[in-house]
């Protein structure tokens, strides 16, 4: 069995030493063939020059080192069309995802009952209480409205086989969600479950309102009830409209009451008016997406690696 381990990274210098200390530690105990693919989101600090001089002191370490900031999405499947092993994992490097876990998912998944073995947190002690409730929302919608069930607490830390990972990478859109991929390519998952873990140094590298774009991206990518939900909207406010208008037709003709109200009439048309925006925005997120796959513009570019045999475009 060999195992690769994922790990992007954007601007890590000060948690890279700890968790590739803590990693090997824990892989060593394994007795397994491994490697270590640090992925390099376009950092501004040291964290490539870390990855580099990991790489000279440990053979197990591959990096690849991106042309600039694309996102942890397309960093970790960069990671996953490099990855070579038979098992594939994906993981932070800010060891919120305990590397303690892999021995008991390489386990799981050793048993044949499941294709991949997903962490999932049970507890967020430590987290802002207003992102845990945002959090918790999301989930509750994103499972209600779309064909992805995606698990509360659940994070990209997993460990696939060779066919799943092969799966996901064949996915190929620009706007990826892997959370939802990973749920719509289907297989036998398995989950372990762990209390939250905090941040070993560093700071996140997630806003909240990076983190509410990134909850609309993955409402948009695997779901179209936004849209059915406008196209209803119209329905019954046509519906009202056609109503009101037979009420207005009625008063006057029996009894000649002209329905006076300047006010309440442009308070009326302001706020269809606004909702009609609201409405072109959600159409348009989706037409955006649309314009951006029809682009077909590489997910990532590798700029510098040593790894002879990485795929750098893709």
């Amino acid at each position: 069995m060999r195992l690769s381990l994922i790990i992007p990274c954007y601007n890590e210098q000060e948690v890279l030493p700890l968790f590739h200390r803590k990693a090997t530690q824990v892989l060593e105990k394994m007795g397994c063939e491994y490697e270590l693919i640090f992925v390099d989101d376009g950092s501004k600090d040291g964290t490539l020059a870390l990855m580099k001089d990991l790489a000279a002191k440990d053979e197990h370490v591959k990096y690849l080192a991106l042309s600039r900031n694309f996102g942890k999405e397309s960093a970790m499947y960069a990671g996953l069309v490099n990855a070579k092993g038979d098992y594939v994992a994906v993981m932070d490097a800010d060891l919120q995802d305990p590397p303690e876990l892999l021995p008991k998912m390489v386990e799981k998944l050793q048993s044949g009952e499941y294709d991949c073995v997903a962490a999932r947190r049970v507890s967020r002690s430590g987290e802002p209480k207003i992102r845990s409730f945002f959090a918790r929302t999301f989930y509750k919608m994103v499972n209600l409205i779309s064909e992805a069930e995606i698990m509360d607490g659940a994070r990209d830390f997993r460990l696939m086989r060779r066919d799943m990972v092969q799966a996901v990478v064949a996915m190929g859109e620009y706007n990826r969600f892997s959370k939802g991929i990973f749920s719509w390519v289907g297989f036998r998952t398995g989950w372990v479950e762990y209390p939250n873990v905090e941040r070993a140094a560093g700071t996140t590298k997630w806003s909240f309102w990076g983190l509410v774009k990134y909850a609309m991206d993955g409402v948009v990518s695997f779901s179209q009830a936004p849209l059915s939900a406008i196209a209803w909207f119209g329905l019954i406010m046509t519906a009202v409209a056609a109503v009101m208008l037979v009420f207005v037709v009625v008063r006057k003709l029996i009894f000649g009451d002209p329905v006076a109200g300047w006010a309440s009439t442009m308070s009326v048309i302001i706020f269809i008016g606004g909702l009609q925006l609201f409405c072109l925005g959600i159409i348009a997120q989706y037409l955006a997406k649309t314009y951006m796959e029809s682009k077909r513009r590489p997910h990532y570019i590798v700029s510098e690696t040593n790894d002879p045999d990485a795929e750098k475009i893709r």
